[in-house]
């Protein structure tokens, strides 16, 4: 799903939207409706003191991070959820914290471009309540979270499944809102049934809906890589559910370079495209879109890969390993890889695991190599002489990119951070 519709999703489900808003098909009268009942919800805020710190707590972050898992959400949320969390005084998920989501919580959303039906569809479906409903009776939930309601969110979703009014000001002939739009899509839309758009777990599991969320490691990946394994083309996983790639690497050091390359016939099916310095550090970690758009176009795109230091749109599909870390710019292995090796991809998309490695030298292809040889190799390469940040990044990325501490904790501007990293480079130039 992309950063847009996620980014909605994730909102209600921090409790900081009303129940039934994300993915309000746009320009229809719903919106107008949207504005008028958040407005008063919010004066219904402000007469009973209750305040943003109070509905946007460590439990909201967790149910945003299940709610993301189960909706299939876009990769970018990785870093701003910890931003969120972060202006909000609260601790930021860890990698491990999203593993242990990802592999607990079932994808139960068939929405695009993983799936077949439009966000709209899943709106009329029930959107994010119906989906919560799925995910409480798994006992994934922390329902006692206050909402811009001024209700828990448990007592939203009693309000959803039995059929009463959402919201105190509301017509009485606004009951039974669920059935309501559950009826309307049947009606209008007969393919779409509302179960076939949100799938229970049990019907997800029958359907072999993969998870949302991978987190590989490697030698290429020290701290960590990121793929939505949910968005990987069926027919190129096995039926262990893993998706396995042994290719000759092609690097590129720009989105630009990678996509001429395509257009003039350079990447060939087999091929694992490595893309870097697009981390942090090199673009400010640019969203690499063009690439996984043209591979679509390739009648054999699917049988190409693509690794970065970068990051993807919420709409991007295939075998895309992003978010890889350390980035090429500071010292990263990726940033080492060279045309010609070659590249190893394990993705269990069933147990959430996987790895990528280097595993051979351009220079004797057929040579599988130790981790001690390839930790040599690495050692006596110098790192692509094309590397470089992109000359017109801003000095406020630049800042961010050089004061971060790893790819996991967001896009954060930590001011205390950089005063410290300040304080101490001071200090050791008295």
């Amino acid at each position: 799903m992309g950063t847009a519709a996620t980014s909605q999703v994730v909102a209600e489900a921090l409790g900081m939207a009303l129940p039934h808003s994300a993915l309000a098909p746009s320009g229809g009268k719903i919106w107008y409706a949207l504005a008028k009942d958040s407005a008063i919800a919010l004066v219904n805020l402000a007469k009973n003191n209750i305040y943003t710190s109070q509905i946007l707590t460590q439990d909201a972050v967790y149910n945003a991070m299940v709610v993301h898992a189960a909706f299939g959400g876009s990769t970018n949320l990785l870093l701003h959820i910890p931003a969120i969390a972060h202006a909000a005084g609260l601790s930021m998920p860890t990698r491990e914290e999203w593993e242990n989501i990802n592999r607990k919580t079932p994808r139960l959303v068939n929405v695009l471009p993983a799936g077949k039906y439009s966000t709209a569809h899943v709106y009329a479906a029930g959107g994010v309540p119906e989906v919560m409903l799925h995910l409480r009776k798994l006992g994934l939930l922390k329902e006692d979270c206050l909402t811009v309601t001024g209700k828990t969110l448990g007592e939203n979703l009693d309000v959803w499944e039995q059929g009463g009014k959402m919201f105190s000001w509301e017509a009485e002939n606004k009951r039974n809102r669920r059935q309501q739009v559950r009826f309307n899509l049947q009606t209008f839309n007969p393919d779409a049934h509302p179960d076939k758009v949100i799938l229970s777990p049990e019907a997800a599991k029958k359907a072999d809906m993969k998870s949302t969320l991978t987190f590989p490691n490697g030698n290429l990946a020290p701290e960590g890589a990121l793929i939505k394994s949910g968005a990987i083309a069926p027919e190129m996983i096995d039926d262990n559910g893993i998706y396995y790639k042994k290719g000759v690497a092609k690097v590129f050091v720009s989105e630009a370079n990678a996509i001429k390359a395509i257009n003039h016939g350079e990447v060939k099916p087999g091929h694992i495209i490595i893309l870097m310095g697009t981390g942090p550090s090199g673009t400010g970690m640019e969203e690499t879109f063009q690439i996984t758009g043209a591979l679509k176009q390739l009648s054999f795109g699917k049988e190409i890969a693509l690794i970065t230091d970068g990051r993807f749109s919420g709409v991007s599909t295939g075998a895309c390993i992003g978010h890889v870390g350390p980035e090429a710019l500071v010292g990263g292995p990726i940033g080492k890889v060279q045309d010609g090796d070659v590249i190893e991809i394990k993705i269990d998309c069933d147990n959430l695991s996987g790895s990528i490695n280097l595993i051979a030298s351009h220079n004797d292809p057929n040579t599988e190599l130790n981790e001690a040889e390839i930790a040599q190799l690495f050692s006596s390469r110098s790192p692509h002489p094309e590397l470089q940040p992109h000359p017109e990044l801003p000095n406020d990325i630049k800042i961010w990119a050089a004061t971060q501490s790893g790819i996991w904790e967001g896009c954060v501007q930590d001011a205390d951070r950089i005063l410290k990293i300040v304080k101490a480079g001071i200090d050791a130039l008295k």
